[in-house]
Parts: C-alpha cells; sequence; structure tokens
C-alpha cells in the first residue's frame, strides 16, 4: 500500500505561480511512477503530467505542456508539480497518483493509489 498526502493548493491570480508537492508513504515509492491528474467542477478527471520512476521521463497534457513542470525526489519520497503561468482554466481539485509500475500513463487505471486531492483555484 502507498499513502499519497497532498500539498501546495491554494487561491492564485491569473499569470501566477504555484507549487504542489505529493508525499508518499508506506511501500517503496523508488519504483512507482508518479502523475498528477485534475478534476474541475462538472468535469472528469484528466491527466496533467506524469514521472517514470527513474525521473527522467516525463509526460504532459497538451493544456499544461511549456507551462507545468513534475519532478521527483526519492530520498524524500515526494513528488512536485511546478505550475506557471496560471490561467483561470487550470481550476481545479488536483489528485497525486501512484501506480505499481515504473512507467507512466495517462490514463487513470494506469495508477493504484491516490491522494485526498488539493484545491487550486486561478482567479483575480
Amino acid at each position: 500500500q502507498v499513502q499519497l498526502v497532498e500539498f501546495g493548493g491554494g487561491l492564485v491570480a491569473p499569470g501566477g505561480s504555484l507549487r504542489l508537492s505529493c508525499v508518499a508513504s508506506g511501500r517503496t515509492f523508488r519504483s512507482s511512477a508518479m502523475g498528477w491528474f485534475r478534476q474541475a467542477p462538472g468535469k472528469e478527471r484528466e491527466f496533467v503530467a506524469a514521472i517514470s520512476w527513474t525521473g527522467d521521463n516525463t509526460g504532459y497534457s497538451d493544456s499544461v505542456k511549456g507551462r507545468f513542470t513534475i519532478s521527483r525526489d526519492n530520498a524524500e519520497k515526494t513528488v512536485h508539480l511546478q505550475m506557471n503561468s496560471l490561467k483561470p482554466e487550470d481550476t481545479a481539485v488536483y489528485y497525486c497518483a501512484a501506480s505499481d509500475y515504473s512507467s507512466w500513463s495517462k490514463g487513470s487505471r494506469g495508477y493504484d493509489y491516490w491522494g485526498q486531492g488539493t484545491q487550486v483555484t486561478v482567479s483575480s
């Protein structure tokens, strides 16, 4: 089992930045691919970014590519999502997810453990 706790959400003005963090506990974190997903009110959960267990392979949705950066620190069992140039359409609950596999996936079914989510609101 892996337990995930997200931190760093909040209210930010358009064009601003936030850094989300996800701390893992439980079974080994080092071999798990990690992902970030988000869900806006009335919409389905969507893929945002993911990273392989080694950290050298990452993927992003087209809507955040060039603005968001995912990274991980296996020693600290932490994965981060740096979000820059935020837009109102980035407003959502952001979820951290861990996979039992070392390679990441864009599909939510590729992840076995989920955090409780953290709210990100982009508004002036």
